[in-house]
């Protein structure tokens, strides 16, 4: 029979990775083959020199291709470590949730910071990246806004320190500029400052990794995608109409053939007022339920609703996010919040496999 490297890949879907559900195709570790004649030669590409499986591996892919094609044919499997480049990023990272809003003012950021504190008040170990680089303020919600990531060199590599409070790692270009100065960078630019932080971040282990996105859809959306497999997405609303028609674009973004991302479901923020001291009022200012009909509609989980309170606005200027203190009811409101996110990650983890990089095409 005529064998072409699509011979190949087919016979070697067969071989599953040690401990895994996956094949060493679909895990892209099959590279450079080459068949011509009764000559087949292929590269194994392994996490490190010296992973344990490379022997067990190597033979299970030989043992494969010899019952599918018999004993005539001169076989050539290199096996190697993977370059540095090459290797996953953020390894210690269980969970990577990207926090999107189709349009500004929607108080995604708050929610973000919100949602990280109140996960790692449940004992997780949580890490949050400000992806809104044109408008960060994730470091004002912190109280860090004087604060500068220290760096530590590992292996010859510039690594950078997130900053640590309230339980959660972060980073923010905002450590990294003026804060009285608005940045004006172009998108490349801004894309590759972006993944400075994600790739040289000493994050460490972490169980859930949260990443504020800027609003709308952007380059900056593209790149987190590219760079980080995003096991999730939330989309942050308030119940108004002209919220509500953006959000259906973000969902489309991230259920996009090209980007695959899925949506673990809809949070819709200010869905209420209540007075601090009528805590059993509440008054739609921006009208009733609109962020859970549309979720109904979308067919995707309403996460939870947050009202609006004095508090929230006040923690946020002062640095103490109000999720800090779990007794409160915008406390609880986010307590909430977070075991539903964690709850919809289980669900798709359990249902849906690992979210692959989105490669970019070179024509």
């Amino acid at each position: 029979m005529a064998v072409i490297p699509k011979t190949i890949t087919d016979i070697l879907r067969n071989v599953k990775f040690p401990g895994t559900n996956d094949n060493v195709v679909d895990l892209e570790m099959v590279q450079e083959i080459r068949t011509a004649g009764s000559r087949i030669s292929f590269t194994l590409v392994f996490g490190r020199d010296d992973d344990p499986n490379i022997q067990m591996v190597s033979e299970a892919c030989a043992s494969e291709i010899e019952k599918v094609l018999g004993t005539d044919y001169d076989l050539l499997i290199t096996p190697k470590g993977m370059h540095r480049m090459q290797a996953p990023v953020l390894p210690g990272v269980k969970n990577i949730i990207a926090v999107a809003s189709g349009k500004g003012g929607v108080g995604k950021s708050t929610v973000a910071v919100n949602l990280a504190v109140a996960m790692a008040r449940s004992g997780a170990k949580v890490g949050l990246i400000d992806a809104d680089i044109f408008g960060p303020s994730v470091p004002k919600m912190f109280g860090e806004e004087d604060s500068q990531p220290l760096m530590e060199s590992i292996e010859g590599r510039e690594m950078i320190i997130p900053i640590e409070k309230y339980g959660v790692k972060m980073l923010s270009i905002g450590f990294f500029g003026n804060k009285e100065n608005a940045l004006i960078w172009r998108g490349p630019v801004a894309s590759n400052a972006l993944k400075q932080l994600i790739i040289q971040g000493l994050w460490g282990e972490l169980d859930y990794l949260l990443i504020d996105l800027p609003p709308g859809t952007s380059d900056i959306h593209l790149t987190v995608v590219q760079t980080l497999p995003v096991t999730g997405s939330v989309i942050v609303t308030t119940p108004q109409d002209v919220a509500l028609a953006d959000v259906i674009k973000g969902v489309s973004m991230f259920r996009s053939k090209s980007i695959e991302v899925p949506v673990l479901g809809i949070i819709e923020n200010m869905s209420w007022f209540t007075p601090e001291e009528l805590p059993d009022n509440k008054y739609y200012i921006f009208g009733k339920d609109g962020g859970k009909d549309l979720a109904r509609d979308l067919n995707i989980p309403l996460l939870g609703q947050i009202p609006i309170v004095m508090s929230i606005r006040e923690g946020g200027d002062l640095g103490i996010p109000v999720a800090w203190n779990e007794d409160t009811a915008t406390g609880i409101a986010f307590r909430t919040l977070a075991s539903s996110v964690i709850e919809q990650l289980d669900l798709r983890n359990a249902n849906l496999k690992p979210t692959q990089r989105v490669r970019v095409k070179k024509s």
